[in-house]
């Protein structure tokens, strides 16, 4: 027979032993109890037990002098556990319920960092980082003078950067796929959903660092756009590209791409001269 080593069957002893003392607790009927059990739970960062006692008892505590505490670390149990979606209901929840309590601007906070914290990345529906942006904007509507609120702003610059990435990606896209047509199910083209996107992404987002980009998009997908065109919608186009290649020329003078912005014009010249 295989022997185990003293400290091994030592602290597998120990564990049987916590656990057998969690299942006491957590089955008692005394929810004073429990509680108390449940902030050393909190204090030594055993947040899933935390969470597990909290959660039977958090109704029971409403309307006692731990009514507050107790749902606020339910909150901040799950938010430490790195439960976030579950977090964020909390906070909202606390702050519903105790809108002037000890926790209240804290909760309020929380709601936004909990969501800013589960929000996807990029490429995926930001949907999630609506929400965010939305709870750190009412944070800091409730609380003007709040003492995170360099925080909640830099989180609102962060949120709003993954909104851009989104919007450039999908405008990426759109050109990438080029004269595809086996999404455009509603007629219209590819290089035309990319101007449209990144159009609306240069207004709702006038301020972004990847304003340049999306100009680009735009100037290169509208001289795609006439490069593929049918001959009676042609002209127009090269028209329109050409202006488009001026403007962005007078926006952007150092830009690198300043030199294909040139030799789109020369191309398009070349077609609106003989139409002239």
């Amino acid at each position: 027979m295989k022997k185990i080593p003293f400290i091994a069957l030592c602290f597998v002893i120990l564990l049987s032993g916590c656990a057998n003392e969690f299942n006491r607790v957590y089955k008692t009927d005394n929810y004073e109890y429990k509680y108390e059990y449940a902030k050393e739970c909190f204090a030594q960062g055993k947040y899933n037990r935390t969470v597990l006692l909290l959660q039977d008892i958090v109704t029971m505590m409403k309307g006692t002098t731990d009514g507050q505490e107790c749902l606020y670390m339910l909150a901040m149990a799950a938010y430490c556990g790195k439960d976030y979606e579950t977090a964020a209901q909390y906070f909202k929840r606390y702050h519903q319920s105790y809108p002037k309590g000890t926790y209240a601007e804290m909760a309020s906070f929380y709601v936004g960092q909990s969501l800013y914290m589960s929000t996807p990345e990029p490429r995926l529906d930001q949907t999630p980082t609506m929400s965010a942006i939305s709870a750190f904007q009412e944070y800091l509507d409730l609380y003007p003078g709040a003492q995170l609120k360099d925080i909640a702003h830099q989180r609102l610059y962060e949120l709003q950067d993954k909104l851009v990435d989104k919007e450039l990606y999908s405008a990426k896209l759109y050109y990438d796929l080029g004269t595809y047509f086996g999404n455009c199910t509603s007629g219209g083209s590819n290089y035309e959903a990319c101007i449209i996107t990144a159009q609306n992404a240069i207004k709702d987002f006038p301020y972004s660092t990847k304003r340049e980009q999306f100009a680009l998009l735009v100037m290169k997908s509208k001289y795609e756009l006439a490069q593929s065109s049918v001959e009676e919608r042609r002209l127009d186009r090269f028209r329109d590209a050409e202006d488009e290649c001026y403007g962005f020329i007078n926006e952007y003078p150092d830009s690198e791409y300043k030199k294909l912005a040139e030799r789109y014009i020369e191309h398009c010249k070349k077609y609106t001269k003989e139409e002239n």
